[in-house]
Order: structure tokens, then C-alpha cells, then sequence
């Protein structure tokens, strides 16, 4: 059995299969709607049912994800039961068939903190990725899961990719098989995925907002930003439990060095003596209320723990008056040995 799905305003149509998402059959028909960590925890897929039903058990979502209205669901969760209206956030046609699977060697494995792995992987001679600045890939691991990582290389290099991987505790991939890899080992991967990449067609101010590993997507944009010479203001908040967590100094001294008018923002959330760290302390949203004193200029781009996204979405859009449509985000979902990173 099948469903015709249509978007409000608009003649573009796609069709669901019985158990199917609404996010799937769309994406699988070249309709690309927001989304991020597919989980239901982030609530960037949520979007409007206009008319018709849905499975029960499918429907809704918690507060913590965005959903405040009756009519308003996760569409990856969303499974229909009959045809559909529906009222997305946004949405653009892609090809579907620009993503594409990759075998990549491992070329080095670098210990940036003591829970993090940046991880250079390497295609076959002559091999090149297209993908857009911010955007993730997939990895297959060895268990048969996938596991989801944000591509920290600009897309100007594009003979490999670069990932920064956390180390969780217990985590099925990225503390079982990532601190192992070594030069020469292999990975599959498949790109590119995700709804998070810089909108080059707004003149906006740029703010920046990372909590920890969420710097690898931040970091391909400012790259590529500074590559292509656009010169949009860029304002970067980056938000760890300790100094360590900002594990990449080195990348912000270079930017700072190529575009000095760069406003960098460290902030640090557990007690730290005053020798060690004198910059700012506190949750990274809290830190962005303190310093700025308006927002609904800029675009926004936030990268990190679902949590943090959240918190961040509260504070510029519900507190500061942001428009939702200039804020762009991406949550990183907890691996573990039953779940996808």
C-alpha cells in the first residue's frame, strides 16, 4: 500500500510507502526537508500535518524537540496511514542520486584530546567527494550499523575527509573501534547527508556556535568561508566542559591570522581555577545572550549535543526574537552499543 504526499501551496507530490517516513519517501524522491540526527531527539524534521492521519504510535513529540502544536510532528518519525497535507518547514528538490558510497583508507589518526580522535581518511587516486560545507556522511561499521559524523574539510578538499570523533563511554563505534584505526585500515562511508551547510545566497553577519566535537561541521564552513573569499562578518562562540574540549587552537589562530576581523568566543562550563582559564565561563547560550546584544540579524549556525541545540534555539529565537528561519542547526546523537552515533 501506498500514500500520496502533497506539500501546502504547492503541486510537488511524492508517494510513501506502507512504513515508510514521511522524511524517507521524501528524500528518496529528491525532496529534501530539514533534518539532522533522524532520532527524534532534535526536532529539525518537524514540520506540520495539515490533513490526513498518521500511524498511530508515530505521530507527535516531546517539548524538548520543538513541538508545541497538535498538528505539528517529527517526519522522521511520521509514518502515514493515509494520504497527506503537509506543511514543512522547508524544502528543495536534490538529486537523489548525488550521494554516493566511498571506500576510504585511514591516513592518520591523531589523539586531539583525551577524548577525541580527528581521523584523516583518504579516497583512491582520482577519486573526489562532492558535498556542501557542513554536511556529514555515514560510516558502515564493522557491527552492520551506521554511524553518522560531520565533515570538518571544506569542500575544496575533497580527495579525503577529515572527522572529529568523541570517544563516549561504552560507545559501540567510537570507543570500541575508532581509537584502534591506523594508517592503512579501511572504511566504507557514504556521502553527503544533512540539511546543515552554509547558505551562500544571505549577505547576514555570521554566528557561529559549536559545543565540543560540534566545532568539525563549524570548522568546514569558516574553511571554506575563507577560501572563497566571502566576506560576511563571522562571529565563532565555542562552548567546552574544560580547556582541553577546545581541542583545535591551532585552526583558530590560522583563522584569526586570515581574517582578523573573526570575533572568537571561547567558553568553559566546569570550574576551572582562574590560572589556568580566565575567558568565559558558563553554557555556550548563556555566554551568546551575555555578549550580544541582538541577534536577529545574523544567521545562525549551531552544532552540537541535542541539549545544547535546544537551549541555544530557546535563547535566540524564543528570548531574543531570532527568526527561525535564520537559525541552522545540527545535534550529535549519543553512541552507544545499541545505537547509531
Amino acid at each position: 500500500m501506498s500514500f500520496e504526499i502533497r506539500i501546502e501551496g504547492t503541486d510537488v507530490t511524492f508517494v510513501a510507502e506502507a512504513g515508510q517516513t514521511v522524511l524517507d519517501a521524501a528524500a528518496k524522491q529528491g525532496i529534501e526537508m530539514p533534518y539532522s540526527c533522524r532520532k527524534g531527539a532534535c526536532g529539525n524534521c518537524k514540520g506540520r500535518v495539515l490533513h490526513g492521519e498518521l500511524v498511530p504510535g508515530t505521530g507527535g513529540g516531546g517539548h524538548e524537540a520543538g513541538i508545541e502544536l497538535p498538528d505539528e510532528h517529527l517526519f522522521c518519525r511520521a509514518q502515514p496511514a493515509s494520504d497527506l497535507l503537509i506543511a514543512p518547514h522547508s524544502w528543495r528538490r536534490v538529486d537523489p542520486n548525488a550521494r554516493k558510497m566511498f571506500t576510504a583508507t585511514v591516513l592518520r589518526n591523531q589523539l586531539a584530546a583525551s577524548d577525541v580522535s580527528v581521523l584523516h581518511l583518504r579516497f583512491p587516486a582520482g577519486v573526489r567527494a562532492r558535498f556542501a560545507a557542513g554536511q556529514y556522511l555515514e560510516v558502515l561499521a564493522p557491527d552492520g550499523r551506521r554511524r553518522a559524523f560531520s565533515m570538518a574539510n571544506a569542500p575544496h578538499e575533497s580527495d579525503g575527509v577529515q572527522l572529529h570523533i568523541r570517544h563516549m563511554p561504552g560507545g559501540g563505534f567510537t570507543s570500541s573501534v575508532v581509537p584502534g584505526l591506523v594508517k592503512g585500515d579501511v572504511l566504507q562511508i557514504e556521502l553527503p547527508f544533512g540539511d546543515f551547510y552554509l547558505r551562500e545566497d544571505s549577505d547576514r553577519p555570521l554566528l557561529f556556535i559549536a559545543g565540543g566535537t560540534g566545532f568539525a561541521p563549524i570548522k568546514s564552513i569558516i574553511d571554506h568561508v575563507i577560501k572563497r573569499n566571502i566576506e560576511r562578518p563571522m562571529t565563532f562562540f565555542w562552548g567546552a566542559r574544560d580547556p582541553a574540549g577546545l581541542y583545535a587552537p591551532e585552526v583558530v589562530q590560522k583563522w584569526l591570522r586570515q581574517r582578523p576581523s573573526l570575533r572568537y568566543e571561547p567558553v568553559i562550563s566546569d570550574p576551572v581555577d582562574a590560572v589556568v582559564w580566565s575567558g568565559r565561563r558558563g553554557l555556550v547560550h548563556q555566554a551568546v545572550l551575555d555578549a550580544m546584544d541582538s541577534v536577529q540579524d545574523f544567521d545562525v549556525y549551531v552544532c552540537g549535543a541535542p541539549v545544547m541545540v535546544q537551549a541555544v534555539r530557546a535563547a535566540l529565537v524564543g528570548q531574543r526574537g531570532l527568526p527561525s528561519t535564520q537559525l541552522f542547526s545540527d545535534s550529535f546523537v549519543v553512541d552507544s552499543p545499541a545505537a547509531t552515533a
